[in-house]
């Protein structure tokens, strides 16, 4: 793995249950006959779960056939979204002690931890991390770690010695995943840890003393009284930094920003400073290979050649208002004591956002206690093993996060305890699909786990966010300005910009990273509902997706194709504050690249596309167009004075009927009430969504006011099969264009790569 080795589940894994009660067997004599009629039911019930799990194994090997393993994976992780969660029940005050009762170490206490994921025998690394003074290192195994794993000075947990600690969290974690560390922050915290330093075993910690840069005391003689350096909160409107500018290297980012903020390069006009004492959790750089995502690996490299980057050491530690967030990761990060609560690993979501959505949620907990997190010059050297993983262990990050960030610094809550504050946020962000219900289960497990270890809740503090924010006067600003430190090592020419690809993605989702899309399925969503949020996700605010049947489990929402456009006002209202919503049926390829040109405070449309708009004669045709005519009279009829004007002047032959295919159509902001009026005003009639879109159309603008940017489609109104001759990276879209499987997606990303190289990536 790039990050760290973290190997994606195979297969489901049984869980390890808690063995807190064995039980006796008792032996009786009895022939087969008696013992058969007295176990009679155990017999039945064990057979009906056989033959369950053989069917389901069974459906689930049939729905992936054909598929492509990195698609798969997308599936799998993210199939069991709900939307309405169960809130677990929690009576706080009937919490048993869990004390530690089977292992040597049960007396045995430290205040300075170090918990590491260990999945081969000790790394040179975490060798050289055991003589570090002062610090106990706790390292957790898993399914690939050699039975015989040994380190002098180390306390070793094996996943029978973890199944036996009596922790209510051990029923969730995989089997073979760097998460299992759950356990370890709570077996550390249970003797009597104060400072927890999560790293992986690649990284070797600078001068073998944690404490050069990280502040490991925070209070007490050992305590370096002093301010830090802050980012600016003028700008309300910035929710997250890229720390690497900061530190030298403006060129890198770190995994879990945003794609759309890679391009803010530019470094902080000036800075504000806060007292220290409550940088609660704090984060290390790290030279030779810094936390980055696969965008980066991939892009950023000319060749086989390991990453060897390296930032200012000498640059002064740096914190983060609240309202203003930063990428967070599991390998090289200090949590005290009072962010404790913020070391759970999340178990629903792919392996390489797990610690970043950690990080995201923990900031923002965080701040209701006053704390803030701090980013330190490099505090370990981590090596490039040269090994990439691929895009899709990082889906959650690339589609979800920039949401994510904004979700979070809007969230507010009510409930005067922490404990509550952390499992309403995990509620809420399983009913947005950030994670799962089994996590919002997991956050249950883990708070009562935390107090069963014997962890007091810290007290809330008044958020800062809710008070009116102090003018930023003269004498207040305090100054830095960042090295520009050589990125030969790229491969690149560095000319203030990120390269060529990432330059581009940057551009597109820049344009349209306010624009909705509204997506029809006609073919299997659960074939296809993930693979096209993946592929259009990363360029628009959102993606939703519509069927004739609903999948909750998908986040696929109800709709009939004929009638879809009265489903539209309904979206209108949810995302209030769009720059407008772009409508695309999944018969239709959209080539995001080539629609910059377009007014987006226009209406787009094929009207231009003789073979998607075309007029028909009501005379002499069937009772379907004569009804559909009808109708239309009557909505013009009911038409407010402008809107009427409009359609009249834009369709002259009122006894001919207008009908557009409306494969993809955007309306702008400034339509939205123009377009939900008509929409009531067609109330119950049947007018199809053929019918309709072309009259609502002609309606809100005349047709010379259109933007042409659909004009040059590629359009047929039957294909045989899908083509790469019918194909064309310069059209602005394609029609028609079939995906029914992963397969079919697979093939589709390799010649849309054409216009957007990224796109390789995915598959």
């Amino acid at each position: 793995m790039l990050v760290q080795d973290r190997i994606l589940p195979t297969s489901d894994s049984p869980k390890l249950h808690n063995h807190r009660k064995p039980f006796s067997i008792t032996s009786k004599n009895l022939d087969l006959s008696t013992w058969a009629s007295e176990n009679l039911y155990k017999i039945v019930t064990i057979l009906l779960l056989i033959a369950t799990v053989a069917a389901l194994f069974f459906l689930r090997n049939y729905s992936t056939a054909g598929g492509d393993a990195a698609a798969l994976l997308c599936l799998q992780s993210t199939q069991s979204r709900t939307i309405h969660p169960k809130f677990p029940n929690i009576n706080w005050n009937s919490i048993d002690r869990i004390v530690d009762k089977s292992t040597p170490f049960a007396n045995f206490r430290s205040e300075k931890w170090i918990v590491v994921s260990v999945a081969d025998y000790p790394s040179d690394s975490l060798k050289r991390m055991a003589r570090i003074k002062g610090w106990q290192i706790l390292a957790i195994g898993n399914s690939r770690t050699p039975k015989d794993w040994e380190l002098k000075g180390a306390i070793y947990l094996s996943l029978e010695t973890q199944a036996q600690l009596g922790f209510r969290v051990v029923d969730y974690l995989p089997y073979d995943s760097y998460v299992r560390k759950t356990v370890g922050y709570l077996f550390a915290i249970q003797h009597g840890a104060q400072k927890i330093y999560d790293v992986d075993d690649r990284g070797n910690v600078i001068d073998d003393d944690i404490g050069k840069h990280f502040d490991v005391e925070l209070v007490g003689e050992g305590a370096r009284q002093e301010v830090i350096l802050q980012y600016s909160h003028e700008n309300p409107n910035r929710t997250v930094v890229n720390p690497y500018i900061h530190f030298g290297q403006r060129s890198v980012w770190p995994r879990g920003l945003p794609l759309e903020n890679v391009g803010d390069i530019g470094h902080e006009e000036f800075y504000t400073e806060v007292f220290g004492g409550k940088q609660f959790i704090q984060q290390g750089i790290s030279n030779g290979l810094p936390d980055v995502d696969s965008v980066f690996y991939f892009t950023r490299k000319a060749s086989l050649e390991a990453f060897d980057i390296r930032f200012d050491d000498r640059a002064p530690k740096v914190a983060f208002p609240q309202g203003t967030m930063v990428p967070v990761n599991s390998f090289n990060t200090i949590f005290h004591s009072s962010a404790f609560w913020g070391l759970m690993l999340p178990v629903s979501v792919s392996t390489m956002a797990s610690d970043v959505l950690r990080g995201y949620w923990a900031q923002r907990l965080l701040w209701e206690l006053g704390g803030y997190v701090v980013v330190y010059p490099p505090t370990v050297h981590r090596y490039d093993k040269v090994e990439a993983y691929p895009f899709s262990e990082e889906k959650d990050l690339h589609v979800n996060v920039g949401r994510l960030i904004n979700f979070l610094v809007a969230w507010r809550s009510s409930k005067h305890r922490l404990f509550e504050k952390i499992l309403e946020l995990s509620y809420v962000m399983a009913e947005e699909g950030f994670w799962t219900e089994k996590d919002l289960h997991f956050t249950a497990a883990w708070l009562q786990d935390l107090l069963a270890v014997g962890y007091q809740q810290p007290r809330l503090m008044t958020l800062e966010l809710d008070r009116p924010r102090a003018t930023i006067g003269h004498g207040d600003r305090k100054e830095f300005v960042p090295q520009k430190l050589p990125s030969v090592h790229l491969g690149v020419e560095e000319i203030g910009t990120v390269n060529y690809e990432i330059g581009n993605l940057i551009h597109w989702r820049k344009h349209f990273g306010n624009v909705v899309l509204v997506m029809f399925c006609s073919g299997p969503v659960e074939r296809t509902a993930l693979e096209w949020r993946l592929l259009y996700g990363r360029i628009f605010k959102t993606v939703i997706i519509l069927s004739k049947e609903k999948n909750t489990d998908l986040a696929v929402e109800e709709g009939q194709l004929d009638y879809v456009y009265k489903y539209l006002p309904k979206v209108f209202e949810r995302y209030s504050s769009a720059d407008g919503f772009l409508f695309l049926h999944d018969d239709t390829i959209l080539n995001y690249w080539n629609l910059l040109q377009a007014d987006k405070s226009k209406l787009w449309i094929t009207n231009k596309v003789s073979k998607s708009w075309t007029t028909v004669s009501v005379s002499g045709n069937s009772d379907w167009f004569v009804k559909q005519a009808d109708m239309v009279k009557k909505v013009v009829a009911a038409m407010p004075a402008h809107l009427q004007v409009n359609y009249k002047e834009s369709v002259k032959d009122h006894q001919n009927l207008v009908i557009c295919n409306s494969e993809v159509f955007y309306i702008p902001r400034r339509f939205v009430a123009d377009f939900t009026d008509l929409v009531n005003l067609v109330d119950e009639m049947d007018v199809h969504h053929k019918v309709a879109i072309p009259m609502f159309f002609s309606a809100m603008d005349t047709p010379e006011n259109f933007d042409s940017v659909l004009n040059s489609m590629k359009y047929k109104q039957k294909l045989q099969s899908n083509s790469t001759l019918f194909y064309s990276p310069e059209a602005p879209a394609i029609h028609p264009w079939s995906v029914t499987s992963e397969h079919d997606f697979i093939k589709l990303i390799r010649i849309m790569a054409a216009g957007d190289p990224l796109l390789m990536e995915l598959v």
